[in-house]
């Protein structure tokens, strides 16, 4: 049984999924999402070597409250309990990553079947509880031993991820719904390499760029490999998206939205679908453009099976802003409610997201991979109320669900986080989760987010089952 240390649903929010339509498609996929550092902690247990956020992590300062992912949610010593945890959370999917350096110490060479075999007791898990499998290869925890020969700046790096990319495919490809080459590229580039408020830590621009280039590279590489052995696994990519806006009208402000929605969105959705970089944002960086060779960006834009979009708020820039991004990457409204990361909640951001990127690009089926929302969440008496992460679910959907009714072809949704947890550079300070993580005892909570969620999802299979 599920390590729950409270039962039955929150009274206070009775109700409430009745507020949302009942008419998404009968098909659509309702999961949970976390990734492999922020919940296995195990950091050095049967074989698996170090990662770049094993060594960010150790340096004074580099998190919030000093920690590391070295122990996390035990997920990988309770994984049996806590996958009845997830099918108690309602989940039909679960979309998660497999930790290079669990299957493959160094990034190449030997591969480790403790680790691979962890993860075949995970997929056999989700497979006896009926949730769907939706595999990513990388969150971010590239192994050390591949930093230490350059990392994401050294091309190399592409083509050791295409042959771990293809070897997880061999073994796990016929039992996963989908394969996401890469989490958030824009992330590992820009906040990893130029601002380096994320491992591994650099402070350049050219180097930033290179490793956009490379990460794309390395994509698309993995897609040809994957391609190669044929297989039912759906294939593509996941992009940390938001509308860029001005934060007033001045020529300046407008002028930065545009050249900021070129780094964070144009770089990546014109490389994907288009085959080139815009060329403003190339004109932007000079000397500080990527190297490209022959070749690269037909890898790079080869056609895509379903695009995963993770959102949590829009980014408001202003001309007035210097330096290199932080995690949020915006401002904020002042009439807007914000979460505890101090990011504003704005769901009408997800509805313009979803039609731009169906107007502007000839995009496959979309996946919104992650949405949710950190709050000062309080355990009481065995009890979460959260309330605001109820609310901002439920806009969010609806917005996703009014973008679908103009034109958006979004088939998948998945809540971030099933549990509280690593929570990168802050730390263990902010809590994402539905499930509420003691990290002290490691016993889980479900809150009232994961109670709502969980009847949200048998609500839409009753409709599609009545319809």
């Amino acid at each position: 049984m599920p390590e729950i240390c409270q039962t039955g649903a929150p009274e206070a929010l009775a109700g409430s999924v009745a507020d949302l339509p009942n008419d998404f498609p009968a098909d659509f996929i309702w999961g949970l999402a976390t990734s492999a550092y922020q919940i296995e902690g195990a950091t050095e247990l049967d074989g698996r070597g170090p990662c770049i956020w094993d060594t960010f992590a150790s340096k004074p300062g580099a998190i919030a409250d000093g920690s590391s992912g070295a122990v996390a949610c035990e997920h990988y010593q309770r994984l049996d309990s806590d996958l009845d945890l997830l099918q108690a959370c309602g989940a039909r999917a679960y979309r998660f990553s497999i930790a290079w350096p669990r299957v493959q110490p160094d990034g190449k060479g030997a591969w480790n079947e403790a680790g691979w075999a962890f993860y075949q007791r995970l997929l056999d898990g989700l497979a006896k509880r009926g949730i769907q499998a939706h595999l990513t290869l990388y969150h971010w925890d590239l192994p050390q031993a591949l930093q230490d020969e350059g990392g994401w700046a050294a091309r190399s790096t592409a083509q050791y991820f295409a042959a771990y990319a293809a070897q997880a495919g061999r073994r796990f490809g016929a039992q996963v719904a989908s394969i996401a080459t890469l989490n958030e590229p824009w992330v590992v580039a820009t906040l990893g390499h130029e601002s380096g408020i994320f491992a591994p830590g650099i402070k350049d621009r050219a180097i930033a760029m290179q490793v956009a280039h490379n990460l794309l590279l390395a994509h698309g590489l993995a897609l040809q490999a994957l391609r190669a052995q044929g297989g039912p696994a759906l294939l593509g990519i996941v992009l940390n998206q938001a509308p860029v806006q001005p934060a007033s009208d001045t020529l300046a402000d407008r002028a930065k939205a545009q050249l900021e929605d070129g780094l964070l969105v144009r770089w990546y959705m014109d490389a994907l679908f288009k085959g080139a970089y815009p060329a403003d944002v190339l004109e932007h960086l000079g000397q500080d453009a990527p190297h490209t060779e022959a070749g690269d960006m037909a890898l790079i834009s080869a056609p895509l099976d379903f695009l995963g979009l993770n959102y949590y708020t829009r980014n408001l820039v202003s001309a007035q802003q210097a330096g290199a991004p932080d995690s949020s990457g915006s401002r904020r409204a002042a009439q807007y409610e914000v979460t505890d990361m101090g990011w504003e909640v704005y769901p009408q951001g997800l509805h313009t997201l979803l039609l731009r990127l169906a107007r502007d690009w000839d995009t496959p089926p979309l996946y919104v991979t992650e949405n949710g929302a950190a709050y000062a969440d309080v355990l009481q008496q065995g009890r979460v109320h959260d309330v605001e992460r109820c609310r901002y679910l439920q806009m969010h959907i609806g917005a996703m669900r009014q973008a679908m009714q103009d034109g958006a072809d979004v088939r998948a949704y998945f809540a971030w986080s099933w549990m509280d947890n690593f929570e990168w550079a802050f730390g263990y300070s902010k809590r994402f989760g539905l499930v509420y993580v003691d990290y002290a005892s490691q016993q889980r909570y479900l809150k009232d987010s994961a109670y709502w969620y969980r009847d949200w999802i048998m609500a839409q299979h009753q409709a599609a089952l009545a319809a």
